[in-house]
């Protein structure tokens, strides 16, 4: 068994517990997914604090490998979402639901355009320029009801959670298996 194998192997038990709370955050997201959107949606203000606050200490650090300029603006451009996102987690999920919505309507025109412009050269078009439609139908659901709209995200991403989550867990398993074996 080669070293890297044997490390991994040994460490078997970060991949379970990974997968644990993945888990129990796929159930909860499913059970309860405003609950968990408005969470998901904190979290990411969290996140962008922690930047803010990393970006300028960068800024005194003779070798960051960006100019101070970009720092500046990224530690202000996080610190203003952060402070949002964690003031009104709500009103950041549902804008965010507002984005991914405006993407589908112009990945969605962009698929048939694409469909059409392809329809002599590829086989199955009507496939790519479904998609599109189905993109569209999405994006326009979500701005009509963006509360439904986060609910059903929020599903999602607890299904693919759990998903992860049991994968994760598979993993770690086989990982233990694979280290004890000789």
């Amino acid at each position: 068994m080669s070293a890297v194998l044997r490390e991994l192997g040994r460490h078997w038990w970060v991949l379970v517990l990974y997968g644990v709370i993945a888990v129990i955050f796929g159930v909860f997201a499913m059970l309860r997914p405003l609950a968990a959107a408005i969470g998901l949606a904190w979290a990411c203000g969290v996140m962008a604090l922690a930047e803010a606050v990393i970006s300028v200490f960068a800024l005194f650090d003779r070798q960051a490998g960006i100019s101070k300029g970009w720092l500046v603006l990224y530690a202000i451009a996080s610190l203003i979402f952060g402070l949002l996102a964690v003031s009104n987690p709500f009103a950041t999920a549902g804008a965010l639901l507002m984005l991914l919505a405006a993407w589908l309507l112009v990945s969605g025109v962009y698929r048939i355009v694409f469909a059409i412009r392809v329809r002599k050269e590829i086989e199955g078009e009507w496939l790519v320029a479904l998609s599109g439609v189905l993109a569209i139908v999405l994006g326009v659901l979500f701005v009509l009801s963006p509360l439904a709209g986060l609910l059903v995200t929020a599903i999602w991403i607890g299904a693919a959670s759990l998903v992860y989550g049991i994968l994760q867990i598979v993993a770690g398993f086989k990982l233990r298996q694979l280290h004890q074996s000789p």
